[in-house]
């Protein structure tokens, strides 16, 4: 029965309370916190004999005793059931759906200018010239011994030999019309034997050779092409146990500037790379020195020299078989509509190592100046191996 009194009491005191304040309290206050149920804190400060929560913050206080004034002075804004509640517009529908980012396109912004911009920046261009010379080319130097015994069951001859070769090229092209290739062959060779008591050594390769070629293109890999070949010997040509001088330098030396077309040969993987040139005119020049030689190669007796209208047809390949295998080949075939030549110069060197080769060098050869011979006629055949040191550049 005291509990029921204190209630009323409580419950008279804070309606006093209300109705002092009423006046004070804001119209938006009652729309910010009417539209609730009634909380536990509201009650447990009323009714409560010792409430835990009472009196600890001054803020949470004022606010359940304005709330406890809306519930008993304006129990029509006190939302009772959830549909009221959504009525109301206090619990948002929204919350849970999902958000979506607005992705706005904007033009593209220019890269504003530096504003400090060093100045030993140099205000000229400096334009590098492009390099239309190439230069290669590739020697070697390879010694051969071979012994044969008295009593050999096979016979033969012990002997020596010697063979260098370099060749240097200087090719230029200006990637655009004009093209001028250079090539200087050089082989020299020596070989000695017992039996030759005559000489101690002969040489057994000889060439001084010299080809320049200066194209204007046509097409694809087509050049009108003006060729100069020049070519003669180091020493003189001799055979075992004879006095006699078969060959020298300048004896003979054929010098023949032709006119003609040149085409490039360049397979897609460069394996295959070389030069065919057809030259229908050509003008062939030779000069003997030793006069008495002159019949040997086509001159008078008693001439140094003999010009010829002739054509010619000259292949220059390198087939790189794979690493280790490379076939280097050429083919010149010349007539004055008089005479005929035609040399055809294979070598096949076996890369050993990086600085180690070897060498097999086939060479047939048919000329109608020359004796004619009852085995070969014509022909003429010239083999030999070698293994030795090259290099590259």
């Amino acid at each position: 029965m005291r509990k029921v009194v204190f209630i009323l009491a409580a419950f008279s005191a804070l309606s006093a309370h209300a109705e002092q304040s009423n006046d004070s309290i804001d119209g938006r206050f009652y729309r910010l916190f009417a539209p609730t149920t009634f909380y536990h804190n509201v009650a447990d400060k009323t009714l409560a004999l010792n409430s835990e929560s009472a009196g600890k913050d001054q803020v949470s206080d004022a606010v359940d005793a304005a709330l406890l004034n809306v519930y008993l002075n304006r129990p029509d804004l006190v939302k009772a059931t959830e549909t009221e509640l959504k009525e109301s517009g206090d619990i948002r529908n929204d919350v849970n759906l999902p958000i979506e980012n607005k992705v706005e396109f904007v033009e593209k912004v220019e890269t504003p200018p530096l504003m400090d911009v060093p100045r030993d920046i140099p205000d000229t261009v400096m334009v590098q010239k492009p390099k239309f010379w190439t230069f290669k080319g590739d020697g070697f130097l390879q010694f051969m011994q071979n012994y044969v015994s008295d009593n050999w069951y096979k016979g033969g001859e012990s002997n020596y030999s010697m063979l260098g070769s370099l060749t240097l090229e200087a090719n230029y092209d200006n990637k655009h019309k004009w093209k001028w290739d250079n090539k200087l062959e050089m082989k020299l060779g020596f070989l000695n034997t017992r039996s030759d008591t005559i000489h101690r050594f002969k040489s057994n390769e000889d060439m001084l050779r010299l080809t320049s070629k200066v194209g204007l293109e046509a097409a694809k890999n087509w050049y009108y092409t003006l060729q100069l070949l020049a070519y003669s010997q180091f020493s003189r040509g001799l055979k075992a146990n004879d006095v006699k001088t078969y060959s020298d330098f300048t004896s003979p030396l054929y010098v023949n500037l032709g006119l003609g077309m040149d085409y490039k040969v360049e397979t897609e993987n460069k394996r295959l790379q070389g030069t065919l040139n057809f030259s229908p005119v050509s003008l062939n020049y030779i000069y003997v020195d030793r006069l008495n030689l002159g019949p040997s190669f086509g001159l008078d007796e008693g001439k140094h020299s003999k010009f010829e209208f002739a054509s010619h047809i000259t292949a220059d390949l390198t087939w790189k078989m794979n690493d280790v295998v490379t076939w280097k080949t050429r083919l010149y075939a010349f007539t004055s509509y008089k005479r005929a030549l035609i040399e055809w110069e294979n070598t096949f060197e076996l890369r050993v190592s990086k600085y180690i080769t070897a060498n097999l060098f086939l060479f047939p050869r048919f000329d109608d100046v020359g004796a004619y011979d009852d085995d070969f006629g014509y022909w003429q055949f010239r083999e030999f191996s070698s293994l030795g040191f090259a290099y590259t550049f």
